[in-house]
Order: C-alpha cells, then sequence, then structure tokens
C-alpha cells in the first residue's frame, strides 16, 4: 500500500495541501491558506486571504459564515496553530471566488462537473453507466455491481417505508440506519467505516459478501416490519430498526457458529493508507 490521500487535494498536482477528517461530519477540513498559496501567485498567500476574507465578509458571503479555525501543524516551525479551514464544499466554493488565471483549470473541472449532472437530469442512464464504469475501473465484476445496484433500489424502498412512516430529516434516517447496523454488527455505520480504515468512500462497496448479506437482511426485514405495523415517527421506527438489525444478528450467529469465523471483516478496497489525522475538530466559528 502507498499513502496516496483520495480527496480533492489530488487536484492540486502534488501541492501540500494541509487537511484534518472530520469523522463525525465524513469530510475533510482543508487549510484555506494552503490552497491560496496553489491558486495564486501571492508573495504572501496569508495577506492574499486576509484582503478576499474582507471582501467575502463585506459581500455577506455565506462562505465566510463557513470557514471553521482548527490547529494545524505549521510548515515552517512543526508547531500547531489555529488555521482558517473550510470543508470540501466551502473548497470548492472558495477556488470559484478566487479571481487568478491559476483557479480557471479548476473552475473549468467544476463546471463540466455541473454540465455532467445537469445532463443525467434530462437522462438518467448516463449516471448509470457513470456507476458502472466506476466500479469496472475498481475491479469489481459485473455480478457485483448488478447486485450493488439492486442494492441501492432495496435501500430506496425502506426509505420509502420510513417516509410513510413520518421520517422526513437527514438525521433522523441516518440514526435508523445506525441502529440497524447496530442490531447485528455492535457498530454504527462510522464506527463500522473507521474499523475498516475508510474515510469517505462508501462502507458498502468495501464490505465482504457476508457483510452486505447481513447488511441487506437487516434493512429487509425492517422493511417488512414497518410495512406490516405501519410505525409513526422516529421512537416507532427506531424499535422497528432494532428488530431488523436483530434478524441480521441471529443470521450473523448462525453463520458464524457453521463457518466458524467471524462475519465482521477489516478487509476493504483500498490501495492505499490514510495518513494519521487529528481527529478531534473544534468546530469554533470565525
Amino acid at each position: 500500500m502507498n499513502n496516496k490521500l483520495e480527496t480533492i487535494t489530488n487536484l492540486f498536482e502534488g501541492n501540500e495541501i494541509r487537511s484534518i477528517w472530520n469523522s463525525e461530519e465524513e469530510d475533510y477540513y482543508f487549510s484555506v491558506v494552503d490552497v491560496i498559496s496553489v491558486l495564486t501567485d501571492a508573495n504572501i498567500p496569508r495577506n492574499y486571504w486576509s484582503d478576499l476574507k474582507r471582501k467575502l465578509k463585506g459581500e455577506g458571503s455565506e462562505l465566510h459564515e463557513n470557514i471553521v479555525q482548527l490547529k494545524m501543524k505549521s510548515k515552517k516551525d512543526g508547531k500547531f496553530y489555529n488555521t482558517d479551514v473550510l470543508d470540501t464544499k466551502g473548497i470548492l466554493r472558495l477556488i470559484e471566488s478566487v479571481p487568478s488565471p491559476k483557479a480557471e483549470p479548476f473552475k473549468v473541472w467544476l463546471a463540466s462537473l455541473g454540465s455532467e449532472r445537469i445532463n443525467e437530469v434530462f437522462d438518467p442512464e448516463i449516471a448509470i453507466d457513470r456507476a458502472i464504469t466506476y466500479y469496472r475501473n475498481r475491479g469489481y465484476s459485473d455480478s457485483w455491481i448488478e447486485s450493488r445496484l439492486k442494492a441501492i433500489l432495496d435501500r430506496k424502498k425502506l426509505t420509502d417505508v420510513w417516509k410513510v412512516g413520518g421520517i422526513t430529516k437527514p438525521v433522523e434516517y441516518a440514526i435508523l440506519t445506525n441502529e440497524i447496523y447496530k442490531g447485528w454488527s455492535g457498530m454504527k455505520a462510522s464506527e463500522y467505516k473507521a474499523y475498516k480504515g475508510l474515510h469517505k468512500e462508501s462502507l458498502r462497496d468495501n464490505m465482504t459478501d457476508i457483510e452486505v448479506a447481513l447488511t441487506n437482511i437487516g434493512e429487509i426485514a425492517t422493511r417488512d416490519i414497518a410495512r406490516e405495523e405501519h410505525p409513526q415517527g422516529l421512537k416507532e421506527n427506531l424499535n422497528v430498526a432494532k428488530r431488523g438489525g436483530g434478524v441480521a444478528r441471529g443470521a450473523r450467529d448462525l453463520y458464524e457458529k457453521e463457518t466458524k469465523k467471524s462475519a465482521i471483516s477489516k478487509e476493504n478496497i483500498l490501495d492505499y493508507q490514510y495518513i494519521d489525522s487529528q481527529e478531534q475538530i473544534e468546530n469554533k466559528k470565525v
């Protein structure tokens, strides 16, 4: 394995962009000054950023409101200092705000992504083809891809049932999903991803066959119980999700009894390792 870090930093042609992974939000925070240094010819990137930040604040930019400060290791003296950072979405918006020729290739890239998504609205098959191509390029078999796409459809059926049961907020979907995972694996999704050494990567894309099967059993059981009992609100649906996860737990116990091995694996498909980063995120607004 190598230390390749597959994040937005790959766009910066090998330039060091300091970043910190937030495991709770499942997103990166990037040093704004480092990005400014790459995108501009400024002799003192910190001063350039100070002027731009003042301009954004004067314009009432939402981007300015999203700036947070985290302690990052200085490239000069190795000490840790509070540093202005933005999450992935914020960094992309920052790139669009930088009036520099060096930023133009990034803006073209962002525009091409936007164009692709618009085309997919008119022809959804393009999105499916893109997903298939991505999975093939990562070495997945066609049979695995077929199962993965079916699992996505089954997941949609579950969320549709939850919606009928009064579940509307993203955080509620996450809570219910975590309850299913905890029911059979003992871990919520973020803990499971950490166990496998994942950051933003899809958990299911990095599961073994038995892990995928148990996840599907838990979600299908939850869906079918909900269809039968019609739970309403988060509390009632949480109880059903727990029971659905319990069904998958029973299947896991039987699998492990017969095979004499754990159904939970640290296995993933990554061909690189993440560089250790500060895990504690101080959400201190500037």
